[in-house]
């Protein structure tokens, strides 16, 4: 009987180590890697047997137009009618089980990491590795590396959910999960490290920069067990024959940033594109839309699956010009089309098949020119890798080693710095977003620029400020500045001159500096912090920056008269904040809306925030929501428009407002809402 209470506390002791302690997080660590290189290494697998289920050959890529698979009386026209035989397969996986298996995988893990404190539902690795091995494996043109990192999150989110670790620690086993899978399928631990610290994590922190390594160190030997220890990719070495190749490599450099951009806008468009055209049910999108796609794989059969043994042949010299520029163009549109039809994959694979051909296009084309001073065409295709995927994800570091890796030759390292440098930069110049945050964005959510209409552009100070407290004339000794200090219910005062106009603020830190120095004859207006007052129409964030330099609060003053008509501080606009948000949660019945409330007038009943995200909403097509009044939309039950953003002003939406292209909506909605808003409210639109 005594057994089971000991087993008990030896139980808790555990978890409270493995919770509380270093050497928990990294013994947590070394497992999600572990599962991550399991799950890679099932996952390649997978992939295969689908393939050679579907087409008789291990990677259709490479054979083309010579195997017919297992449908001979179609002869080539088979690969026509794969993809609508794995789309009756995947499709009703994603709807029915997993929703968030759709598409590229990393920004679903990003979004968790963000918004969800790293929480991932533990069967998302289940149907994202079945899902995206069916799609891979009849003939989406996407890639494997997003599938693994979304399966090696879910694992690492999992097991930290199960042992309750603190977010900030979850959110690191997500980061280890991703390295994992990522490590295992390239053969590339640094790179695996760098792509869950610059991408997933965005945090270089010495914990997480430890635990993400020794994850992918884990994942790697389990990867190499499985598959060897060579290089991934099977590629010659290539050198540098002149400085006169760094002028060539930054235009190579130009013309990927092009490309990536291009890559970002065809595959959202096309998704657009396929939301506008589609009214059939969810779950039959992949099967209808495989259709288009088998008719692309007919014409270029290199586009099949993941595509790497033409991504080799280019890098070798093995195609003409002209068919680099098709698969060029062809891939990025196999690979928009396959997500847009609803199709489970990532594009850091398509990113690089991209680049290839953009490289090798490119270098072919400068080797014409200067054969004696320029090396040969598949250099520029292994630079072109990276450059691309750094214009379209804009992650440097990461595209730097991963090629670096994948062929082993410090000598290529000076150019492809050179180009991915510049890729990443002038497409930060052409796009705000990369490849992986659009797809946040248009959901709400912006991980690189904040909160569009952030209340705190909404509310002013003059919704914010408190009553002035008693000013302190400048010419107040010490002692009483410190004795109206002691009776004033705030840290600091305004200090007024004989007129009753601001010349400061004084804060009790500034009186204990002024008795540690012995500076007992000093007055307030010796004392007085030189600070300029808040006025009343100015926006808290704007108030937020001018109170984070003061030691305290900060005095108000209107447009029309300078002397002072209240006070700010901190806590206050913490104050107005929360209540505004309070504002926005009053409790409906089901099936109801909140419509947007103007201050004072109603009353609400306040409930706990709880349950809800605060969401951002751009309208950036033509597509409903636009043009439709605000009290119109279907907005989900229990959720409330906050504010507007229509270019540079933001302010609080009234029910009869219309809608703009462009305008941009800050909503509070209940969290199980949030992830599919775009969807309710455009397909509310439609309907109407």
């Amino acid at each position: 009987m005594r057994a089971a209470p000991a087993s008990y506390g030896r139980l808790t002791r555990t978890y409270d180590w493995l919770r509380g302690t270093q050497t928990g997080l990294v013994a947590l660590a070394l497992v999600v890697g572990a599962g991550a290189g399991a799950g890679a290494v099932v996952f390649r697998y997978l992939i295969v047997a689908f393939t050679y289920a579907f087409t008789g050959r291990r990677d259709y890529s490479a054979a083309g137009h010579a195997s017919y698979g297992y449908f001979h009386g179609l002869g080539f026209w088979f690969v026509v009618f794969t993809p609508v035989l794995g789309g009756l397969l995947y499709g009703p996986l994603i709807y029915f089980f997993a929703r968030e298996a759709r598409g590229h995988g990393v920004p679903e893990v990003m979004l968790a990491v963000e918004e969800r404190g790293g929480r991932i539902r533990p069967q998302v690795a289940v149907i994202k590795s079945l899902a995206s091995a069916l799609c891979i494996g009849s003939g989406g043109s996407v890639g494997r590396e997003g599938p693994i990192v979304q399966i090696g999150s879910a694992l690492g989110s999992t097991l930290g959910q199960i042992t309750r670790i603190p977010e900030s620690r979850l959110r690191v086993l997500v980061a280890c999960g991703a390295a994992g899978g990522i490590s295992a399928t390239f053969n590339a631990p640094i790179a695996g490290v760098f792509f869950g610290l610059e991408l997933i994590l965005r945090d270089f922190e010495a914990e997480s920069f430890g635990v993400v390594v020794l994850s992918s160190f884990v994942a790697n030997i389990i990867g190499r067990a499985a598959f060897g220890s060579q290089a991934f990719l099977h590629l010659p070495a290539f050198e540098l024959r002149s400085p006169i190749e760094y002028p060539l490599y930054a235009g190579l450099g130009l013309l990927a940033a092009l490309v990536g951009v291009a890559f970002i806008r065809v595959l959202y468009g096309m998704e657009d594109k396929a939301d506008r055209i589609w009214r059939g049910p969810e779950w039959l999108r992949p099967a209808a839309g495989g259709i288009l796609l088998g008719l692309l794989l007919f014409a270029l059969p290199e586009l099949y699956g993941v595509g790497y043994p033409p991504l080799v042949h280019a890098i070798h010299g093995d195609y003409a010009l002209w068919l680099l520029l098709a698969l060029l163009a062809g891939k990025i549109l196999a690979t928009s089309l396959t997500i847009a039809i609803g199709g489970s994959g990532g594009v850091f694979a398509p990113s690089l098949f991209i680049g290839a051909m953009l490289g090798s296009a490119y270098g072919e084309g400068v080797h014409h020119l200067l054969p004696g001073l320029t090396a040969s065409a598949g250099a520029y295709g292994l630079v072109g890798m990276g450059a691309v995927f750094a214009g379209a994800a804009r992650a440097p570091i990461t595209a730097v080693i991963i090629i670096f890796e994948l062929t082993g030759d410090y000598r290529i390292i000076l150019p492809l710095m050179f180009a991915v440098a510049l890729a990443a930069g002038i497409s930060n110049l052409l796009s705000r977003d990369t490849i992986y945050t659009l797809k946040l964005r248009r959901r709400g959510i912006d991980l690189l620029r904040g909160r569009g209409a952030n209340l705190m552009q909404l509310l002013r100070v003059a919704d914010a400020m408190q009553p002035l407290p008693a000013p302190v004339p400048a010419e107040t000794t010490l002692n009483e500045v410190i004795a109206q200090l002691g009776e004033a219910s705030t840290d600091g005062l305004p200090i007024t001159d004989a007129d009753g106009f601001y010349r400061g603020t004084i804060s009790s830190q500034q009186v204990e500096e002024a008795m540690r120095e012995n500076a007992l004859d000093a007055t307030a207006g010796d004392l007085a912090q030189d600070l300029p007052a808040l006025k009343t129409g100015q926006t808290l964030e704007q108030a937020l920056s001018a109170l984070l330099r003061a030691r305290s609060g900060l005095p108000v003053v209107s447009a029309e008269d300078p002397h002072p008509v209240g006070w700010l501080t901190h806590l206050d606009v913490l104050r107005a904040y929360n209540t505004r948000l309070q504002e926005g949660i009053e409790q409906t019945e089901p099936g109801q809306t909140a419509a947007p409330e103007a201050p004072g007038r109603s009353q609400p009943r306040f409930a706990s925030l709880r349950g809800y995200r605060i969401v951002d909403l751009e309208l950036a097509t033509h597509d409903p929501p636009v043009g439709r009044r605000i009290a119109d939309i279907g907005w989900p039950a229990r959720s409330t428009v906050l504010a507007l953003r229509r270019g540079d002003h933001a302010f609080e939406p009234e029910p009869d407002d219309r809608l703009q292209q462009g305008d941009r909506l800050t909503l509070l909605v209940p969290a199980a809402a949030a992830d599919n808003l775009i969807d309710t409210v455009t397909a509310s639109g439609k309907r109407q």
